[in-house]
């Protein structure tokens, strides 16, 4: 990969890597941090990195520094001790995006990461298990039970509208 590669890189993933990370961490200055790191990370590894391979490369290390700082910060998150009125919502709201949102971020880190990696950025469950170091199978749990939670969370279509 050489440097005119690297550029097109940065103008045509890293608002997608951003998206991916903001979403996951709920801070703009932070996001935009752990942005700057992994392509500090990718221009350090210039040389080795395949152009083909130049996004899923990137993907990989901005999942990786994520997590990273999501253990630095210890901003763990774990439902197994939430009661039902942490995990349901009864209020009627007309913003469908907000309700998303609050259900998304309700979600063990895994599972928010796996879920916005398949339905917000397009990833195929492979592409996934190679970001995040999961088993392909592994994948595909993950997504089913934060889909399964986010159904729960969310209810019935009619409390919504």
């Amino acid at each position: 990969m050489g440097i005119e590669e690297f550029n097109r890189c940065v103008d045509e993933y890293s608002d997608g890597v951003y998206r991916f990370i903001l979403k996951n961490i709920r801070d703009e200055e932070k996001a935009r941090d752990v942005v700057q790191d992994s392509f500090e990370k990718m221009w350090k590894k210039i040389e080795t990195i395949t152009p083909g391979k130049a996004k899923s490369y990137l993907f990989s290390t901005a999942y990786h520094t994520m997590i990273d700082f999501i253990r630095k910060e210890k901003a763990k998150v774990d439902l197994s001790c939430a009661g039902e009125e942490m995990y349901s919502s009864t209020n009627q709201y007309s913003d469908l995006n907000e309700v998303l949102h609050e259900a998304i971020s309700k979600l063990p880190a895994i599972q928010r990461s796996v879920i916005l990696l398949r339905d917000y950025e397009g990833y195929s469950y492979d592409e996934i298990a190679g970001i995040t170091g999961l088993g392909e199978s592994q994948v595909k749990v993950y997504i089913y039970r934060g889909r399964m939670f986010l159904k729960k969370y969310i209810g019935r279509m009619e409390v919504l509208i």
